[in-house]
């Protein structure tokens, strides 16, 4: 009964170790429009990645929890994300405004 045990304790992960497929073998067996789409986003993956875990591990020096400090970072660039917003939509407007002017005086 205990051999059985063990063959099982042992056996079963060493068998799924042997059948799972690795990252390369995935990889060949996918379509080559799929292939070529991965490999032309895998840097934009990467920084996206190791921005995230910068983030984590800044968030987890923080004496809040984690999920305190990332709702608060969150909020914080939702500020900064609205005021350069603002600004892009005001320079529009001047923009446009300059625009209205300059075909205005062109005109008289």
């Amino acid at each position: 009964m205990v051999g059985a045990g063990a063959l099982l304790c042992i056996g079963g992960p060493a068998l799924v170790q042997y059948l799972r497929p690795t990252e390369e073998e995935l990889f060949q067996r996918f379509n080559p429009e799929l292939q070529k789409r991965n490999l032309e986003t895998r840097d934009q993956r990467q920084k996206d990645f190791d921005t995230f875990v910068t983030q984590l591990k800044t968030h987890a020096k923080s004496d809040k929890s984690i999920w305190h400090a990332m709702k608060q970072s969150e909020a914080t660039n939702q500020i900064q994300v609205d005021i350069r917003r603002k600004a892009e939509v005001e320079e529009a407007e001047r923009q446009k405004e300059q625009i209205r002017k300059e075909l205005a005086e062109g005109r008289s």
